[in-house]
């Protein structure tokens, strides 16, 4: 490096005593089944299971300890789609710094609804991320409230970074960190304390495919930035300056993941760990998931980024899933407008063991002749085999099924 970085490793270890009993040291696991699965080590740091479910909390409180008694006394402000905005209204509060945050008006209402638990002020403003920030800056120059930036600050990344001394103190053995990228002051944190401590670490960043904002940076591409991602807590359209600079010249590489991945690793940090994440917190699976051979055999360290996720949107993701594996699919069966049919198909369905979740039966919005019927009927089954036997026996009695699922018609 021709000059140093402007957040070194004797800043990450200040904040983490600073720290030291404000916040949880989550525990950092090993998960033995999705080793097995992965064929890894897979090691698991738990910071939705910090009191706001996000590692935001170690940023905020590490940049807030800084203020001096005149910045405590007129206040702070952030902007924050959630997670940061939390951190900061749990210690300003702690405190007894008088907090305002501004939040998109799309914010999650759980992440709204925490954040006023906290005490803080909650101003809705702003279609995205940017124009909440610019809000802020203006209302916050008008009232001299002192801007507690979610990760273009050199504090608020030291206190980030603490995360990546807790891991490698609770798992040394650990080679590569694959952490969750939105602004970046996660990944810049925690790759100045792994790449000071371990210079052959491997850290890769991963970033939701429809907000690539730091991989264009960083790679010199211009894909699109848009949509609405299930990991809106990574949904950034620009990298800070500073994290740019650390990401660009200590993080190994940035890889991005869809839709449909950060679904099933969510799926799967449910099913198998028992653990609730939000969709920037399972990322880091996904890549994995995604890209199983590159780490294969080594020791990888996954950062739960975050946890706080709507239970609606929760429930979506996880019937979604199922609907993926062919454990609940939507059959589409037409039948002749007589009595009995709908009887037949239902013992059809009990032989196959095969259960009824939910039934529509129609006769007149559809293009079948007068005299038949359209019946369609949502199934659970075992697994996608379970669902071919079911569908094979359907036929078999003579009748015309159609199969939608989330892999379309067949």
């Amino acid at each position: 490096m021709s000059h140093p970085l402007p957040v070194a490793l004797g800043a990450v270890e200040a904040a983490r005593r600073r720290l030291l009993g404000a916040i949880v040291e989550t525990q950092c696991e090993w998960s033995r089944t999705l080793s097995l699965i992965l064929g890894s080590k897979v090691w698991l740091k738990f910071e939705n299971l910090q009191f706001t479910a996000s590692f935001k909390e170690r940023g905020a409180l590490n940049r807030l300890s800084a203020l001096s008694e005149e910045e405590r006394r007129l206040g702070v402000i952030a902007m924050s789609a959630g997670n940061h905005a939390q951190g900061v209204a749990y210690h300003a509060r702690r405190l007894s710094i008088p907090a305002t945050i501004v939040m998109p008006v799309s914010t999650p209402t759980v992440k709204v609804v925490n954040t006023r638990r906290h005490g803080a002020e909650v101003i809705l403003r702003g279609e995205t991320v940017e124009e909440a920030a610019a809000f802020a800056r203006d209302y916050g120059r008008e009232r001299r409230l002192t801007f507690i930036h979610p990760y273009d600050d050199a504090l608020v990344i030291a206190g980030q970074g603490t995360v990546a001394l807790e891991m490698l103190g609770a798992a040394p053995e650990i080679d590569v960190l694959v952490v969750p990228i939105g602004g970046g002051g996660l990944i810049s944190g925690m790759a100045v304390a792994a790449k000071a401590l371990k210079p052959d670490i491997e850290v890769i960043g991963v970033q939701a495919a429809l907000y690539p904002s730091m991989y264009n940076a960083i790679k010199g591409e211009s894909l699109a930035m848009c949509g609405d991602t299930l990991a809106e807590g990574i949904a950034v359209k620009a990298p800070g300056q500073i994290t740019q600079e650390i990401v660009g010249t200590l993080v190994d590489d940035i890889v991005l993941v869809t839709e449909a991945q950060i679904e099933h690793a969510l799926s799967l940090l449910i099913n198998i760990e028992k653990t609730v994440v939000e969709g920037a917190g399972a990322a880091g699976l996904a890549a994995i998931c995604a890209q199983q051979g590159r780490c294969k055999g080594r020791n990888v360290g996954l950062v739960l980024s975050g946890g706080n996720i709507d239970t609606r949107l929760l429930a979506g993701v996880l019937t979604r899933e199922l609907a993926r594996e062919g454990r609940l699919s939507q059959l589409s069966i037409d039948l002749a407008d007589r009595p009995g049919q709908l009887a037949k198909v239902a013992n059809l369905l009990g032989e196959a063991s095969a259960n009824i979740v939910e039934v529509y039966h129609q006769r007149v919005f559809t293009e079948l002749p007068a005299k038949g019927a359209l019946l369609e009927v949502v199934i659970e089954t075992r697994d996608r085999a379970h669902l071919d036997e079911t569908v094979a026996k359907l036929r078999a009695s003579g009748l015309e099924v159609e199969i939608r699922s989330n892999a379309g018609v067949r």
